[in-house]
């Protein structure tokens, strides 16, 4: 079952923040700065939280995801609360 992930990060190193945004950047959509919404599976969420800790340095940098709902529908929307600018997300398919 997909089930939509936020995750938001604070990098201090700016090298490892990019590498951090090219990995999310394929695992997901950006929607602010540095937050992205992916669309993931309990596999797939392992697999890019290992990969994540292989950038981030412990002591130094911070990443934070948040279940947020399952992935329902053609055109699935989280359920979050906006104020300003609303995000929309792209459809994306699982390929097996």
């Amino acid at each position: 079952m997909r089930r939509f992930c936020i995750i938001s990060y604070d990098v201090v190193d700016s090298k490892r923040r990019t590498k951090l945004y090219k990995l999310l950047q394929n695992w997901g959509d950006r929607i602010q700065y540095s937050v992205f919404c992916c669309q993931l599976n309990p596999r797939e969420r392992l697999q890019l939280t290992n990969a994540m800790k292989e950038i981030l340095h412990a002591t130094e940098d911070q990443a934070f995801l948040v279940d947020a709902g399952r992935v329902e529908g053609e055109n699935p929307m989280p359920q979050l609360t906006y104020l300003g600018r609303i995000w929309k997300p792209d459809a994306r398919t699982q390929v097996v």
